[in-house]
């Protein structure tokens, strides 16, 4: 969740940090958002910043904020100090690898995150539980989030050293596995080696770092973050070429197609979930193609409340729609919006034609 408490932006930020005047009060929304490029910190109690509430977020967002970067750090936990401008995060003491692919799903259903931070596997080799699954189970994670937010900026970090020796060498064998795995994941998943940014001297218990060691982290993660710049720039419109779940931002629920791949089908949103149905393709000439169809104003009409639906492809007006950055999806046809009937947020609400009007109804974000 995001959005309940505004903040300004960096400059804002700055400011208040220089005076001492920005504090955390315990009675605070469990939320916050400056309406920047959404960041999901994702892994167990290192993220979460055990010794030090807030962990390597505290330096990585004052790095954003001198770097004027308006970012929104998403999640369900919030935890930190008033030096943290956003206190969001999806770290979870003592959670393993099963644990985080358990509750992926809804997590990104609430977060829509352009950019997700991965740093998970230390309770599995630490504690020495089920150690020779831990990359197939990291492997399936990955892919979990692929299907989800395929157009995600994802950074998967090897996971940061361990005192006891033999913990320490189980992390290294873990760690050696993650180059190849992230390979096989495509363009936008990336690879941050967070165990050569530590030593043991780093760490507070044997484990979790110190804030030396949680500082180093952030300028690891910041390095990895500047090297992909499309990671903190928000995606505004479809890419051309490449799927993406369009979700509709009042709702969080996904543009879907219901009823197969039969002409007709009607266009509606539901639960994201990233399968075949939830996946549009936008094409050069506008078209936004699913099910190997495209989608489709019933019978080239104008009119309110005409139907969207799913269409053989044959390229005329009804099937061309033109991708703005504020998330409205124009008709070239009739010059109106894909809208959601009443600006319903239920499961199984109808998609239509309608008038432009600048409403929610008519906004779609990019996963």
């Amino acid at each position: 969740m995001h959005g309940l408490l505004r903040r300004a932006g960096a400059a804002a930020l700055g400011l208040a940090l220089a005076t001492g005047l920005l504090t955390v009060s315990p009675t605070a929304a469990l939320a916050e958002s400056n309406g920047g490029v959404r960041v999901m910190p994702l892994g167990d109690s290192i993220t979460d910043g055990f010794n030090v509430p807030g962990g390597y977020r505290i330096n990585l967002w004052q790095r954003m904020a001198a770097d004027r970067l308006t970012v929104d750090f998403v999640g369900s936990g919030f935890n930190g100090p008033a030096a943290l401008g956003d206190h969001d995060h999806e770290g979870h003491s003592g959670w393993k690898i099963r644990d985080l692919d358990a509750n992926i799903t809804g997590w990104l259903q609430r977060s829509a995150p352009r950019t997700v931070l991965l740093h998970i596997g230390t309770n599995d080799i630490n504690g020495n539980d089920d150690v020779g699954n831990a990359p197939a189970l990291l492997s399936a994670l990955i892919d979990k989030i692929r299907v989800l937010a395929p157009n995600v900026e994802l950074f998967v970090a090897t996971i940061t050293p361990i005192s006891d020796a033999a913990a320490e060498q189980r992390a290294r064998t873990f760690n050696a596995t993650i180059p190849g795995i992230v390979a096989q994941k495509g363009s936008r998943t990336h690879l941050v080696d967070l165990h050569a940014a530590l030593t043991t001297a780093d760490l507070a218990d044997g484990l979790h770092p110190n804030a030396g060691g949680y500082d180093k982290m952030a300028a690891r993660w910041y390095s990895a973050l500047q090297s992909v710049p499309g990671s903190l720039t928000a995606v505004t419109v479809p890419p051309v070429g490449s799927p993406a779940l369009l979700s509709h931002g009042p709702s969080t629920r996904c543009l879907d197609i219901s009823g197969g791949t039969t002409d007709g089908s009607q266009a509606l949103i539901r639960d994201c979930h990233g399968g075949a149905n939830q996946r549009f393709t936008r094409t050069a000439a506008g078209e936004l193609k699913v099910l190997d169809r495209c989608l489709d104003v019933n019978g080239s009409g104008t009119a309110n409340g005409t139907k969207v639906q799913l269409w053989t492809c044959n390229g005329t007006g009804a099937q061309r729609f033109t991708a703005n950055p504020d998330g409205s999806l124009v008709n070239t046809n009739s010059l109106k919006c894909i809208d959601v009937s009443g600006n319903g947020t239920a499961n199984g609400t109808l998609v239509q034609l309608y008038e432009c009007n600048g409403t929610g109804a008519q906004r779609w974000t990019v996963r």
